[in-house]
């Protein structure tokens, strides 16, 4: 970056929040990732509006990231600015509504929606992502997902502009929502939840963090469940009777524990993971004939 374009940054964030050529490794689940030019960590809704819009005006490539439990960042890096949303994080009750910031951990406003006896986020307990990526994606585990229970979104443009958006207008699908087609930058969501019994919450959300320690690889790092489930079939059965478990690229393994997962088990690289990523696609494809769409986001550049 120009000095000049610099100067102009500082003018609404601190240089504390700046970080440059910031390794992506540090930021992701996976372990990995080349090197963002400029890695900025805002720290209300007025500063992250300001660099949305410096960014535009100067043309400046904009990219997101919540705490990257879904996401493969390739050795490259990112050019331009990574906008994190670490700083991001409150949660706050207001009747039967929940309200998170973007870079809240889901996991955590499910354990805030108990400790407020309401029902309703239960599903999100072991979902490791944010509450902007649980959005995006609409998130969902063991039967429930976030379309649910959301209520609506604060958003930004890409041009700064402040939007609140309800349930109708979001467009939530099978892993899929309006914010990535619009480019949404998420600030906050909220949640309608209900009033429920403590002892019943508690014992749905102990049986699901059970099932995750037990099913999960969670020993290793991962992006958790690399691949959509295709219409009639589960993702990880179809790697598991291809004989995919085990298989190694590097440093990255399909996981013996659970084949819908890749793990980082020895500094392995994103080629690694990605190579890995693209091998079981075709063995399944040609052992099925099916071909396994990713759900795991792939952004950055090639080494």
């Amino acid at each position: 970056m120009t000095e000049q374009v610099m100067t102009g940054l500082y003018e609404g964030i601190s240089k504390e929040s700046v970080l440059i050529n910031e390794p992506l490794k540090y930021h992701t689940y996976t372990k990995m990732g080349g090197i963002a030019d400029l890695f900025i960590i805002p720290t209300s809704y007025e500063e992250t509006a300001f660099v949305v819009r410096y960014a535009h005006e100067q043309g400046i490539p904009l990219t997101l990231l919540g705490n990257g439990s879904n996401l493969v960042v390739r050795d490259g890096g990112i050019r331009g600015i990574v906008l994190s949303f670490e700083k991001l994080t409150d949660i706050s009750v207001e009747g039967h509504e929940l309200v998170a910031q973007s870079g809240a951990a889901i996991i955590e406003a499910s354990r805030v929606a108990y400790a407020h006896q309401l029902s309703g986020l239960e599903f999100a307990c072991g979902i490791p992502g944010t509450i902007g990526g649980a959005l995006i994606m609409n998130a969902g585990a063991y039967g429930g997902e976030v379309k649910d229970c959301l209520h609506s979104a604060t958003v930004l443009t890409r041009q700064g502009e402040l939007l609140n958006i309800s349930h109708d207008e979001l467009e939530l699908g099978y892993r899929t929502s309006c914010f990535s087609k619009k480019e949404y930058i998420i600030l906050e969501g909220r949640f309608a939840l209900t009033e429920g019994d403590p002892a019943l919450i508690k014992e749905v959300m102990d049986d699901l963090t059970h099932k995750r320690e037990t099913k999960q690889p969670l020993e290793y790092p991962s992006c958790g469940s690399v691949f959509k489930r295709p219409e009639g079939y589960f993702a990880g059965k179809l790697i598991q009777d291809s004989n995919l478990q085990g298989t190694r690229i590097g440093g990255a393994e399909v996981s013996k524990k659970h084949a819908g997962f890749i793990v980082n088990v020895e500094n392995a690289s994103a080629s690694d993971y990605i190579a890995l990523i693209r091998h079981v696609q075709e063995t399944v494809q040609e052992k099925f004939g099916i071909l396994l769409e990713t759900e795991v986001k792939i952004i950055g550049e090639e080494a």
